[in-house]
């Protein structure tokens, strides 16, 4: 029986390179520490002083925007999940013309910039379709882009899953509806929500590109104040905040499902 080695050290791990809660809390804080002293010294060298007197000001503006940028990143969540799910499935079908369609909308949607779709799909599908509320534009724009990385974890998932699983599940009796549910499904689950709260995450920093075609949430609404009282470095270090506000719990979530799903231990 092997034991591993602790060290005295708090800035050192152990032989495994893991670190004790404490250890973690200690280095985090120093790294944070050296990051804003980083930041702070830039500013004294520019001679720059931030003021966020601005902010009463314009609350009700910040509220609303950020209000906005949630709804749109959950709505497209919501809807970029299903289209990946029947994208995936498409994928795996025998019906080849719903396999190549499928495939080909992965591979332009990943290959090609979500700022180059934005204009496309608004100025160009939107228009002849009739789709005229920017905000629904932007959430079927978000959605369709997702949808394509969403359909590739899906699919990796369920081709990581063993075919002798379902053999086995074949030879004690069970149904094909039955596999899936009791066998295919629960992996399934443990595989791909780390992943997903990771895509979810890409999709709220996504939907600030929607401000180019005048979706007012957060980062367009950080762009008109800024250009109306010129304070730019304030507003764009606030919007990174209200970015981080997000992002940091959905990271947090998707670190607690990977522990919770670690499947290989």
């Amino acid at each position: 029986m092997t034991t591993t080695k602790r060290h005295s050290n708090p800035f050192v791990g152990d032989d495994a390179g893991h670190a004790s809660p404490l250890q973690a809390a200690i280095n985090y804080l120093l790294v944070c520490l050296l990051v804003i002293a980083l930041f702070w010294v830039s500013l004294a060298m520019l001679g720059y002083t931030f003021d966020f007197s601005f902010v009463s000001q314009y609350r009700m503006r910040i509220a609303q925007g950020f209000l906005l940028t949630i709804e749109i990143s959950a709505a497209s969540l919501v809807a970029s999940l299903a289209l990946g799910a029947l994208v995936a499935a498409g994928r795996g079908s025998r019906v080849l013309p719903l396999r190549y369609l499928c495939d080909l909308y992965v591979k332009l949607i990943r290959g090609t910039p979500l700022i180059m779709q934005i204009y496309l799909f608004f100025y160009i599908i939107g228009t002849a379709w009739g789709i005229t509320d920017r905000v629904v534009a932007g959430i079927l724009i978000l959605s369709t882009f997702e949808a394509a990385y969403i359909a590739e974890i899906i699919r990796g998932s369920l081709l990581s899953i063993d075919e002798t699983q379902r053999d086995a599940a074949r030879a004690v009796g069970l149904t094909h509806a039955q596999t899936v549910r009791l066998v295919i499904l629960p992996q399934m689950v443990a595989r791909t929500l780390p992943a997903l709260t990771g895509q979810f995450a890409s999709i709220i920093k996504d939907s600030s590109l929607l401000s180019i075609i005048a979706v007012i949430e957060i980062t367009q609404t950080m762009r008109e104040i800024s250009a109306s009282n010129f304070k730019l470095f304030e507003c764009y270090f606030l919007l990174g905040v209200l970015y981080l506000a997000l992002t940091l719990p959905v990271a947090a979530i998707g670190r607690h499902f990977e522990k919770r799903f670690d499947y290989a231990h």
